[in-house]
């Protein structure tokens, strides 16, 4: 068939290159013009899809990127794979919206659109489809086929393809066509009966996650005012073989969904229900603390050793949002930054997982986690664990670690 894939993220070019690896001809869209030059060139900027699969699916012709729209005429099914950010707490759809108007000038009877961006329950039938009827005077259900697949990323266990994925559709039909599709290019899919149970399905599975994350980052700083090591006692609790599930505290949650999607839900329920949904709003409020928790306790250990916080040198390990990813969005470092920078301090980062060229994502001086530059500073903060850091050289030669994530010991190492 021929694919398009709109959106060329890390959730859009990992979709669109294993369509293609699959057999069907595939368009990727992206209003990016560096990232389609990037792509256009063979090279990769996801970790789930290496520049070798992009240049094979390249050079066999089942893949091509584009910013010209005139280029997705004639698709037979179109994926949408857009950002869906908060705008000071309102979900802003803005980018579904463009994208389906542009679609919409292409639809013809028969054609497909699945959406894969995260929103709220409701937002296939009560925002995508009227803009794909109005822009094509094509009726939903009955001319074209729609439906919403939320994404899903593989991980350390799971490959992107391996992990099962769920699909709905406007009506019987539109579930026959796209289940039908990501059977294809999937191991398991599961169907659900409609839209609004995928999109709430979606926001459970990283509500889930977020709730969690805040409670266990709260004990973490509850429990070190109590003087009790967070970390043994959360693996004293992971020996019971059920009803418990392991989660780890850090320095706050980050990326394009965990710290966003809940958010959708709780605007959701407010608009419509009338009632807060308290439980991600405590949550966002916890998480929101822990970049500032961090600085505290950093603070207090350089006070420990007569050190002012202002005109220290810091450096900080691992920028990104999580482990060993390319991603800085919505990252609790920037924060970290901001506050460290704020007291005064000379603030440097080691982030070994973002493109030379890119420092000016990062926030602060950009600087390798090198020997020298490690003994040269007052404190190491450990925000991220990232496979490349000489954790051992870290510990030999830091005078103080601030260790977000438990891979330290010694006399000059504190853990969150």
């Amino acid at each position: 068939m021929q694919v398009v894939v709109a959106g060329q993220g890390y959730v859009g070019l990992p979709l669109a290159v294993r369509a293609a690896e699959v057999g069907h001809r595939v368009v990727g869209y992206d209003v990016d013009t560096h990232r389609v030059g990037q792509l256009a060139a063979g090279r990769s900027y996801v970790r789930e899809v290496d520049s070798s699969q992009l240049c094979a699916v390249l050079k066999s012709g089942a893949y091509s990127a584009t910013t010209d729209a005139d280029a997705l005429a004639g698709f037979d099914i179109a994926v949408i794979t857009v950002p869906t950010p908060l705008r000071d707490d309102v979900p802003d759809l803005s980018h579904i919206e463009s994208c389906a108007r542009m679609l919409g000038k292409y639809l013809r009877p028969g054609a497909t659109v699945v959406l894969e961006s995260t929103s709220y329950p409701g937002t296939t039938e009560e925002l995508l489809l009227p803009i794909l009827e109005e822009v094509s005077g094509l009726k939903g259900g009955v001319d074209f086929l729609a439906g919403f697949s939320p994404e899903r990323l593989g991980n350390k266990r799971w490959s992107f393809e391996g992990a099962p994925k769920l699909v709905s559709g406007l009506n019987a039909t539109s579930l026959d066509v796209i289940k039908g599709f990501y059977d294809g290019i999937f191991q398991t899919t599961v169907p659900v009966s409609g839209t609004k149970v995928a999109e709430l399905a979606k926001l459970i599975e990283n509500t889930f996650r977020f709730v969690n994350v805040s409670m266990i980052n709260e004990l973490a700083m509850l429990a070190a005012s109590l003087g009790v090591d967070i970390w043994e006692a959360i693996d004293a609790a992971a020996t019971k073989p059920f009803g418990f599930m392991r989660f780890t505290p850090g320095p706050g949650v980050g990326g394009h969904c965990l710290p966003v999607d809940p958010m959708f839900l709780s605007w959701k329920v407010q608009q419509e229900l009338g009632i807060p949904f308290r439980f991600a709003e405590l949550a966002a409020d916890v998480n929101r603390r822990m970049p500032d928790y961090v600085v505290r306790r950093l603070v207090a250990a350089l006070d420990r050793r007569g050190i002012p916080a202002s005109g220290s040198r810091i450096l900080l390990l691992g920028l990104t949002y999580k482990y060993n990813a390319t991603d800085l969005r919505n990252s609790p470092s920037a924060r970290v930054a901001e506050l460290l920078l704020g007291l005064g301090a000379d603030v440097r980062g080691a982030e070994p997982n973002i493109p030379d060229g890119d420092d000016a994502k990062l926030n602060v001086p950009r600087v390798d986690a090198t020997p020298d530059e490690v003994a040269a500073t007052d404190a190491v903060i450990l925000l991220m664990d990232h496979p490349q850091f000489d954790l051992s050289m870290i510990q030999q030669h830091a005078a103080y670690v601030l260790d977000c994530r438990n891979r330290l010991s010694g006399p000059n190492v504190e853990t969150l």
